[in-house]
């Protein structure tokens, strides 16, 4: 809607201008952002969010999984009502940052393991704060491979994450992380959107039923979405010239602590 718009654009003005400091003729926009994948929401205001590289930071700028998150998020903002949030390895915080202005999150919690990167997020809160609402945000520096403090524990209605799998000798402390913090509850879940990137993503699936939990995968799971990566897939755009849907196209893994709400089913 016009307000939630209203409010994206402001953030990323915000980040682009006074935390990065870039002005936006230097950078170039994610080919997603580009289509307009969000038809309406998610246009051009997100130029502040694009591919940046900042190695020296630890994160590569926000990726095609993170731009697709964010709308995903939008879509299904009846989902995050009232609810506490969490986003995993956030790098930029997109996804999360939707999420807090979009959809009326009782609480979101925008997470990353590098403190510099906490830091610029923390700063874009504050930024931002008047955008948020009744939802509470806050950045946290979280390390997967670490024991979690007690007050997190089964604590998160949802935690949100992109492109997070690929690094396979941490797959199975991200498992344990989403078993960890997910709130036992019929409703509680975990939504990712990840790339094949080979093996990474079946790999982690398979941590994912090692530890008891449960997954669905779906390839096909937004209109707008499959015809772009289709226009990509078979050159029909010309934006993207160099799209491997392995690495480029991000699937969807909804997971969940219970069998009830979802089985181990791939779409």
């Amino acid at each position: 809607n016009k307000t939630c718009d209203c409010a994206l654009r402001f953030i990323t003005q915000s980040l682009q201008e006074a935390l990065w400091g870039i002005p936006a003729s230097t950078l170039s926009a994610s080919s997603w952002l580009k289509t307009d994948v969000s038809c309406g929401i998610l246009t051009n205001a997100w130029h502040a969010y694009i591919r940046f590289t900042r190695n020296s930071h630890g994160y590569n700028g926000c990726w095609p999984s993170e731009d697709v998150l964010a709308y995903i998020c939008i879509n299904l903002c009846e989902v995050f009502r009232s609810k506490r949030v969490l986003e995993l390895g956030s790098g930029y915080g997109l996804a999360g940052l939707a999420v807090a202005i979009c959809t009326e999150a009782l609480e979101v919690v925008i997470s990353d393991g590098n403190p510099q990167v906490v830091d610029y997020l923390q700063r874009s809160i504050n930024m931002n704060s008047n955008a948020f609402g009744d939802t509470k945000v806050r950045s946290m520096e979280l390390h997967w491979n670490q024991e979690h403090k007690h007050e997190l524990l089964n604590y998160f209605d949802i935690i949100i994450a992109s492109d997070c799998t690929f690094f396979k000798e941490f797959q199975g402390c991200l498992a344990q992380t989403i078993k960890s913090l997910l709130k036992n509850s019929e409703t509680s879940e975990a939504i990712f959107l990840s790339p094949k990137r080979g093996d990474s993503l079946s790999r982690f699936l398979t941590k994912i039923k090692d530890l008891g939990l449960f997954y669905e995968l779906f390839e096909n799971y937004d209109s707008k979405v499959w015809n772009l990566h289709q226009k990509f897939l078979h050159g029909d755009d010309a934006s993207w010239p160099n799209y491997d849907a392995d690495h480029c196209y991000p699937l969807l893994v909804r997971i969940t602590l219970q069998e009830s709400k979802i089985s181990h089913t791939e779409n």
